[in-house]
């Protein structure tokens, strides 16, 4: 029978092993480990492999572009992900501390979204304004969702209406997900990447992406309703739809 689970991690080597369990959502399993005598990150979860597919080979092309980013590190037969189980590079550095910090995150973020414009969508997903019609995507359902509260969530997604689109990290406002040095900002967690508008990705503290008041109302608000429809309905989606103002 194939491995399950952890099992498949040693299709990375017999010498492969978990360290300690890391923060990593509600869902993915995320851990340390050792993997060929150097630490990396595994990341277990429940997408199929179309989607990490989609995920592993923007992580290279990032890479190949010069974005610091975890890169996956295949199986002993060179397959990039296992039974779910994704094996990747480890990144040094610490969260944004400072203003000056979070331009250094905008400026890499306007990055991505300039290498990454014609993107095919992740399988399975759908972009905010793809949600104007669609009912659901991933982890998205709207039908779940009380219909005034999704009759405000397109209402903010339709303001996006016209604008380019591009892969978009999807959770760049959490401090968590980046990883700074003095010569360089990492972006990692790449889990809710999809293809969408780029104003998603720029509502981040101090308005480091130095939004013009209407631009960041916009943005903001198309953020809360997506953050609140991708996490229906624990507490934090809860309060990021009271921030999604009434139609």
């Amino acid at each position: 029978m194939p491995p399950t689970g952890w099992e498949a991690l040693r299709q990375w080597g017999e010498d492969a092993a978990r360290i300690e369990r890391l923060a990593g959502g509600v869902a993915n399993d995320v851990w340390s480990v050792h993997v060929h005598g150097r630490l990396a990150v595994a990341r277990l979860g429940t997408r199929s492999d179309a989607d990490l597919a989609w995920e592993a080979g923007l992580l290279h092309a990032l890479d190949r572009q010069g974005l610091t980013v975890p890169v996956p590190i295949p199986t002993i037969d060179g397959r990039l992900f296992a039974d779910g189980l994704m094996v990747m590079t480890y990144v040094e550095g610490g969260p944004p501390e400072t203003e000056a910090d979070w331009r250094r995150v905008a400026d890499t973020l306007r990055r991505l979204h300039q290498l990454t414009r014609d993107w095919p969508q992740r399988p399975g997903w759908r972009s905010s304004t793809d949600l104007l019609r669609a009912e659901s995507g991933t982890r998205i359902d709207l039908a779940a969702m009380p219909p005034e509260g999704v009759a405000r969530c397109r209402a903010a997604w339709a303001r996006l209406i016209g604008r380019p689109i591009c892969v978009v990290h999807g959770d760049a406002n959490n401090r968590g997900n980046i990883r700074m040095t003095a010569d360089r900002v990492a972006l990692i967690d790449w889990d809710e990447s999809h293809v969408d508008v780029p104003d998603l990705d720029l509502v981040l503290p101090h308005n480091a992406a130095g939004l013009a008041a209407g631009e960041l109302d916009i943005a903001a608000q198309a953020s809360a309703a997506w953050e609140a429809a991708v996490c229906w309905d624990d507490a934090f989606s809860i309060r990021r739809l009271a921030e999604v103002r009434a139609v």
